[in-house]
This record gives C-alpha cells, structure tokens and sequence, in this order.
C-alpha cells in the first residue's frame, strides 16, 4: 500500500483536532497549551511538507524550516515567560495571568 497525499493529510489533520482540543479543553495549565500550539505547528508543518512533495517543489519544506524555527523561538520565549511568572507568583495557573497587567 503506497501512502498518498490523503494519508498525510488525514494524520495533519488529526494533530491538528488535538492541538485544538488540547487548547480550549485544558485552560488551567499553561505548559499543556503550548504543547497543545507546537502540536498545531507540527500539523501545519506535515501538511507543507506533504503538499510540497507531491507538486515536486522545495519551497512548502524551505517554509516548514522556517515554521520550525519560529515554533523553537516560541516555546523558548514562552518557557522563559513561564519560569519568570512562577517565580513571581509560585503558581502557573492561567486564572491569574490578568494579574500581571499593568
């Protein structure tokens, strides 16, 4: 059985169902819902990797590279975020986040 372009698609698009649900079920742990965005990134990667090797271009995998390094940056800035926050507060719940406006 040779895997077709549907196959990648229907494995990007269940990632992407997970990433989604993993957002708006889980509000309460900050550390889930950036798993939950690299997972949506991930299935936003398949899908130009996919697209790219069926039309027999470069540019969707030279774009995933790009989409990899941005999600790299975002979970080290988040992380860093999130250290800082628990050091201030002690606590990483998302309740209290509005607290640090201002």
């Amino acid at each position: 059985m040779e895997l077709g372009l549907f196959h990648y698609l229907a494995v990007s698009a269940a990632l992407f169902t997970i990433g989604v649900v993993g957002i708006f079920v889980n509000r309460k742990n900050i550390i889930v819902i950036l798993m939950a965005i690299e997972l949506i990134l991930l299935s936003v990667n398949i899908n130009l990797v996919a697209f790219s090797v069926f039309s027999g271009t470069i540019e969707g995998q030279i774009f995933a590279m790009l989409v990899l390094t941005v999600a790299a940056a975002e979970a080290a800035v988040g992380l860093a975020i999130l250290v800082v926050y628990f050091r201030n507060r002690r606590d990483i719940s998302v309740e209290n986040v509005d607290l640090m406006k201002g």
